[in-house]
């Protein structure tokens, strides 16, 4: 049986990530909504340069954590974090001054 795509972006929209988390090193801790461009990050909360990011098809940042799909409402201009994979998503909106995704 075939689940519903959750989000109203395709799954092939290029989303922002991280190596450390495609190979299954660290879990999404972070994720964001932004504001400007309707585009999402996906990220560990950890401190990360250009060389670490990867650009992904939503889809593929969903297949490696199913339940990442939980934050397909999340409004523009927020962010979700979490302490690990197992803890439940706090919610809010993001400040202006949280451009660099903490």
């Amino acid at each position: 049986m075939r689940t519903r795509w959750p989000f109203a972006d395709p799954p092939n929209l290029g989303v922002i990530t991280l190596a450390r988390i495609m190979d299954g090193s660290n879990p999404v801790r972070l994720v964001t909504h932004d504001a400007d461009d309707g585009g999402w990050q996906f990220l560990d909360g950890d401190a990360a340069e250009v060389p670490d990011a990867m650009i992904v098809r939503l889809s593929r940042v969903i297949e490696r954590d199913p339940r990442l799909a939980d934050l397909h409402d999340l409004p523009l201009g927020w962010a979700a974090r979490r302490d690990d994979s197992g803890q439940p998503w706090l919610r809010e909106p993001r400040g202006e001054q949280d451009d660099d995704g903490e």
